[in-house]
C-alpha cells in the first residue's frame, strides 16, 4: 500500500474529514516516525510493531562485477519487528 492509496482509504472509511485533513495527518504520523528514528528513538505501534535503528559495523565487501574488495563504511538501518497481534494475525 502507498502513501496515496492509504490517504484514500481513509478517506473512503471516514466521509465526514476532508481529504487535505487526512493528507496532512498521515504525513504528520510519518514524518514523526522517521523524526524518532534520526533521533535514535525506539517507535512502538501496539498491534502492529515496532521500529527502531540498528548500527551496522564497517566491513569488507566485494564488488560482484569484478570481485575486487570494497571496504563499507558502519551506517545505522532501520528495523522493524513485527507484533504478536499481527503475527497472529498473519498465521491464522
Amino acid at each position: 500500500m502507498t502513501r496515496s492509496e492509504l490517504i484514500q482509504k481513509l478517506a473512503n472509511e471516514n466521509s465526514n474529514l476532508h481529504m487535505q485533513d487526512l493528507e496532512r495527518v498521515v504525513n504528520v504520523v510519518l514524518e514523526e516516525i522517521s523524526g524518532a528514528l534520526t533521533r535514535g528513538d525506539r517507535v512502538e505501534l501496539r498491534g502492529l510493531g515496532a521500529f527502531s535503528v540498528r548500527e551496522r559495523q564497517s566491513r569488507v565487501g566485494r564488488n560482484p562485477r569484478t570481485g575486487e574488495q570494497v571496504n563499507v563504511d558502519s551506517k545505522r538501518t532501520p528495523f522493524f519487528k513485527m507484533g504478536r497481534e499481527l503475527k497472529e494475525r498473519l498465521n491464522k
